[in-house]
């Protein structure tokens, strides 16, 4: 069984936190493309056939540009915030069509402590939001079976960083899932301990979690009118 990230990952990665400059990153690329960078792209290659197992419309791409992984360099262009760098590297298992309209996707980060896996919808524009919430409301059985089942819900946490204090507009306060309505995004995920991404289990693992995960992701796809 291979083994992807060490413990030179996470130092990397926890170096450039504390050193988060150009200067320092220059320095230490070489250890970034060593022990994160080309690392991660294997483990998408390799996830590939896992996830294509899961659903063919979907794809864990390993392109140096424009694949799955997202680039370890801020966008600082619009936030108070001015590091040049990410101190985490994430990837973006993609649904084919997600460059044309919106869908859902699959996440993997990592990050010192802070590693995890998830799956759905984030930030979705509000017509999204709006396609979603009708259809939770039109089909709440698969919605209960799909996001409410116990072992689903033992295994993976709602994300609830982002939710409305009443109702949506137009929709029912007395709606048996309300509350879930109220969420800006529709996402679950779960942590992945430092020892377990760095350990021979890493793939086996997250190829459990794309196919726990498919049904939730499933489900969002019928909301917008998606294959999986």
């Amino acid at each position: 069984m291979a083994t992807y990230f060490s413990e030179a990952s996470f130092k990397f990665l926890r170096g450039l936190a504390r050193n988060n400059n150009k200067a320092w990153f220059t320095a230490h690329k070489p250890q970034y493309e060593e022990h994160v960078r080309q690392p991660f792209l294997r483990l998408l290659a390799d996830l590939q056939p896992d996830l294509a197992a899961v659903s063919p419309h979907f794809r864990s791409d390993p392109k140096t540009v424009g694949g799955s992984l997202f680039r370890i360099y801020r966008d600082a262009r619009f936030s108070n915030d001015k590091s040049p760098y990410k101190s985490w590297q994430g990837a973006r298992l993609y649904h084919e069509r997600s460059r044309q309209v919106a869908a859902p996707s699959y996440y993997i980060h990592l990050q010192p402590g802070e590693c995890f896996v998830g799956a759905g919808l984030w930030h979705p524009e509000p017509d999204t939001q709006r396609r979603v919430r009708q259809f939770i409301l039109d089909n709440p059985g698969s919605w209960r079976a799909t996001a409410h089942g116990a072992k689903f819900r033992k295994r993976y946490d709602r994300e609830d960083s982002e939710k409305l204090s009443r109702p949506p507009r137009g929709f029912p306060a007395d709606f048996e899932f309300i509350d879930d309505l109220k969420h800006r995004n529709f996402v679950f995920w779960r942590s992945i301990d430092d020892a377990t991404m760095a350990g021979p289990r890493l793939r086996q693992v997250l190829a459990a979690d794309l196919a726990a995960l498919g049904p939730f992701v499933d489900y969002l796809c019928a909301a917008l009118d998606l294959e999986f």
